[in-house]
Formats: structure tokens, sequence, C-alpha cells
């Protein structure tokens, strides 16, 4: 080297980082389905749990995955609160419940209905992938993944985890503010390249326990109109009536009690399958 001269090393290539690879392991499910919303509030999990339970009245075999590791609320809707989960050398096994579906949440897991879950988003990706990975879900025709609020850690971690999503639903309440929300919800799925098979507009109209009258206290229409205005099929509107909110409280899905309500979830779940492959 002549000298003066300064010898100036290159620096190693940068290492390229992509998503996680999809998972080996979750297998032995034919249709994935998330159930997401771009804010809380908005009555996702009760969308969630009743969709799988019509699902499963339709004589399918059916899973719930409750992604909402700080809200975990779907043991309680499907009356299944009190029960834990076992695990052998195959894996861990999902809860039964009364009404056809089988369900992991990591209230199962919790020592009391009160405590707190605080965990930083490492913790968070590592239970959600136990629930994917070492939950055995066997022979399922639906597995529906209740996501809590948001487009955070947890949806982006399912997303990049479960090798083949069948799409997403989105859930929204009517006032046109929720659009702004519908469309981050949206534009989530479209990052993820992800099929959104609809949005559905809950909460639409508030039926009188007296009369049977429907007032639009958050009025109508802003699910329908998000769905025209990013091109994505709209499902179906559901109505809030005091029978929901009981019937969830005791653990009881809406559509075994409200015939009703089970007409509208039949219908919605209809366009949803025939929507998803065979």
């Amino acid at each position: 080297m002549p000298s003066g001269t300064i010898k100036v090393n290159k620096p190693p290539p940068m290492p390229i980082v992509g998503p996680p690879p999809k998972s080996t392991k979750y297998k032995g499910v034919k249709h994935t389905i998330m159930v997401m919303s771009g804010k809380g509030g908005v009555g996702k999990s009760t969308v969630a749990v009743n969709m799988a339970v019509t699902l499963a009245q339709q004589g399918l075999k059916v899973g719930v995955i409750d992604a909402d590791i700080n809200g975990p609320d779907d043991p309680k809707m499907l009356g299944v609160d009190k029960e834990k989960v076992y695990a052998d050398e195959s894996g861990i096994s999902p809860v039964d419940t009364k009404y056809g579906v089988k369900v992991i949440s990591m209230g199962f897991l919790l020592p009391t209905e009160e405590t707190a879950v605080v965990w930083r988003g490492a913790l968070r990706h590592k239970a959600i992938q136990q629930f994917i990975e070492d939950v055995v879900w066997k022979d399922m025709d639906y597995v529906i993944l209740d996501l809590p609020p948001g487009t955070g850690d947890e949806a982006l971690s399912i997303s990049q985890i479960v090798p083949e999503v069948e799409g997403v639903v989105i859930v929204i309440t009517p006032q046109d503010v929720a659009l702004l929300d519908a469309r981050k919800a949206i534009n989530f799925a479209d990052q993820m390249k992800i099929k959104v098979l609809g949005v559905i507009e809950n909460m639409s109209g508030f039926v009188c326990p007296h009369c049977g009258e429907i007032s639009y206290i958050f009025k109508t229409g802003g699910g329908e109109k998000a769905a025209k205005d990013h091109n994505v099929p709209f499902l179906g509107r559901i109505p809030l009536s005091q029978d929901v909110v009981e019937t969830a409280d005791e653990g009881v899905p809406i559509v075994t009690r409200n015939e009703k309500m089970k007409e509208i979830f039949s219908e919605i779940v209809s366009k949803i399958t025939q929507k998803t492959s065979a």
C-alpha cells in the first residue's frame, strides 16, 4: 500500500429484515377469518362470537381465537369463563362450548377475572403465536380470529404468522366519524395483502324493548358508505337491542335466543361463506 494511503474497510451488508416466516404448525383449518375494527366499543367481539355460533348452527366445525390479550371477553360471551385449558404431548386443547364452538383465550389462563395483563409487544406476540401454533385445531371448517381494536401488534402478528387468512371482516358503527376508523382497518388489510370480505354496520339503530320501533341514535349508513367508498362488500346491519346486552352477560349468544338476530347473522354469514373458497 503506498505511503500515506488510508485503508477503508467496506461495511458489511445490512441484513434484510422482513416479516417472520409463516407458521408451518397451524394445521387442520380450512378457512381462517379475521374480525377487526379500527377502534374499540363497536361490538366486534359480540359480532365475532355470534358469527362463529351461526356457522356452527349450519353443521360446520368452528373455532374462535380470542386474540385480545388485554380484554378477553369471548369466554364470558360463550358461557365458559370458568373453564381452564389443558395440554398434553399433542398440544393445547381448546375449550368446548355447548354451542358447537371451540375457543381459546387468555381469559382461561388468568388466575382471576380482575387480573390485568401488563405485557409488552414481544410477550403478546408469543401468546398469540401459541394460540395459533400450539392449540390443536383439528379438522376445523372455520376459525374466527377475534382481534383487539385497532391495527397494532396483535393484528400484525396474526397477519404475519397465519399461512392463509381467508379474509377480514371489519365491524364499525354507523356514524360518519366511524368512517375514519374503517379506512384504517381497510388500509391495514390492503398492506397485509388480506382480502376484505366485507363491512358490518353494528349498532345500526336501537330496538325499543316495548314497541319494537327502531330509533337511529347513532345515525345509519356509515358502514355501507365505507364499503362503497373502498369498493368492498357491505355485509349487513345489526341493530342494538336490550337482548344483545342481556344475553352476552348471561353467556348466551344472541343468535340462540332471538329469531330476528339469528336471521340477520345467517344472512351475513351466508355472504361470507359464498366468498370463501370451497
